[in-house]
């Protein structure tokens, strides 16, 4: 995977910016305690698979079937980076996580890989994200390449979310007192973004 490195680190940096999955999981952990908003965290990460699954097949049968359509698809994508990138630069920070009444532990997991697989946005983004970091000629076949990064982001995910859902009490104490941190975590995320747009617009 020659864009090992650069992939994780842009995935690690979209994954720490403010979004739902991971205000969610805070939210439980602040709630219910540590079990709660690890449980969360591993039940958004589950959720990954269904969509890196859809993105694999559905982007290697479209290569397959019209390598126009394959590049149509990679400017849109850069598009669409772009432009929720500077939704990001121009968001105003954090929503405030709201309390829940205390739940079991496996209808917490349940909700939390439900509320993943429910949102078309994640599918889309995993749509024209994942193929940018894809070398279409390589010894792998795409689908093959693309299951590996979604595995990859799954499980940077779970590390991130899991360290959120742990550490739930101190982060939202923190953030709460600090709410300017969200503002700047958008501009981060939203950066990254307009940077990979832009860099799969240039690319070969």
């Amino acid at each position: 995977m020659p864009n090992f490195l650069l992939f994780l680190a842009t995935s690690i940096a979209i994954t720490m910016a403010p979004g739902p999955d991971n205000l969610q999981v805070l939210a439980r952990g602040i709630s219910q305690g540590r079990a709660a908003g690890l449980v969360a965290a591993l039940g958004f990460a589950a959720g990954i698979t269904f969509h890196t699954t859809l993105a694999a097949l559905g982007v290697a049968a479209l290569l397959r079937s019209s390598p126009v359509a394959f590049e149509v698809i990679k400017l849109a994508g850069a598009a669409y980076l772009i432009w929720i990138g500077i939704k990001a630069l121009r968001s105003q920070g954090l929503a405030t996580a709201h309390e829940r009444a205390p739940q079991p532990l496996m209808a917490v997991f349940r909700q939390s890989v439900l509320g993943n697989l429910l949102n078309p946005k994640v599918t889309l983004f995993f749509v024209v994200f994942l193929p940018q970091f894809v070398q279409p000629h390589g010894t792998q076949s795409v689908t093959v390449q693309m299951l590996e990064l979604g595995v990859l982001f799954m499980l940077q995910t779970v590390v991130v979310f899991s360290l959120f859902g742990v550490c739930a009490g101190m982060i939202g104490g923190w953030l709460k007192r600090r709410p300017r941190v969200g503002v700047w975590l958008d501009r981060l995320a939203g950066a990254t973004f307009i940077a990979i747009g832009i860099r799969v617009a240039l690319r070969d």
